[in-house]
């Protein structure tokens, strides 16, 4: 099983959504559209507001269903202070279930995360669990 290749997919399922107005761009119109989004920058941006959503949604879902307080948010500030920060606790939040919300709020900060470092000689280490 491919990963990336399943992305691939996954990504074309959505179809293509223009990030730009329909209307024909100039040549200094595209160039500097480029220099603005091709840049790394840019692409952290873009990540980090991908984390916010998702902990935007998380947290609006376990307050709107009851597995946290709105006192429980208060500890926020310190958890989502950075865009590191908010990459690891987004990261936790898609992987645990709302319904314990509260304990993942509670545990504080989690690490950092840490870019796994792949050799190539392995294969992947992915077992899938059939139902």
């Amino acid at each position: 099983m491919q990963l990336d290749t399943i992305v691939q997919r996954i990504e074309a399922a959505f179809g293509s959504v223009a990030p730009v107005p329909a209307n024909p761009l100039s040549p200094g119109d595209i160039e500097t559209l480029t220099r603005v989004f091709g840049d790394e920058a840019y692409q952290l941006f873009l990540q980090d507001q991908v984390s916010c959503q998702i902990i935007r949604d998380y947290l609006t879902n376990a307050l709107v269903l009851g597995f946290i307080a709105e006192k429980d948010l208060l500890s926020l500030d310190d958890l989502v202070a950075t865009p590191q920060s908010r990459a690891a606790i987004s990261l936790h939040m898609l992987m645990t279930s709302v319904e314990d919300a509260a304990e993942l709020l509670a545990q504080g900060k989690p690490d950092e995360l840490v870019p796994l470092e792949i050799d190539p000689d392995t294969p992947p280490h992915i077992h899938l669990v059939r139902n």
